[in-house]
């Protein structure tokens, strides 16, 4: 679990699931370019966890993206992926909140286990 998570938890509440970045990320133009330090510091700086309470996602380096959601404000988590996603176990996340709001993750790896562990811990609620 990452330094942000454990930072943010707040009384009570634990981690019910870590999800990572899948190694697709090494695969790109941009990884060879940075000679794949981009994605070493992409995998090393994102955070995807699901708590009892909360979803929290951290992602950036320099320029830091958060999400810290309770599970009673989500709507849902929409999962999108491609052929290629499918087949190898990848693909985005969009958690959708109350009042609209959208925000979409990429490249996770797993996504679908990410969206069912969401269910099961709103469904406990």
């Amino acid at each position: 679990m990452g330094s942000y998570v454990n930072s943010s938890l707040i009384h009570e509440e634990n981690v019910v699931y870590e999800a990572k970045n899948h190694w697709i990320i090494f695969i790109s133009l941009k990884s060879i370019m940075t000679l794949f330090i981009s994605p070493l510091i992409e995998n090393w700086t994102s955070e995807y966890a699901i708590t009892n309470k909360r979803v929290i996602i951290k992602t950036g380096l320099i320029s830091r993206k958060t999400l810290e959601m309770n599970l009673s404000k989500i709507e849902s988590v929409n999962v999108d992926q491609s052929i290629l996603g499918r087949i190898l176990g990848y693909g985005a996340i969009m958690v959708i909140g109350t009042g609209g709001t959208r925000e979409k993750f990429s490249d996770i790896a797993d996504p679908m286990q990410f969206r069912r562990v969401f269910q099961e811990c709103v469904d406990a609620h």
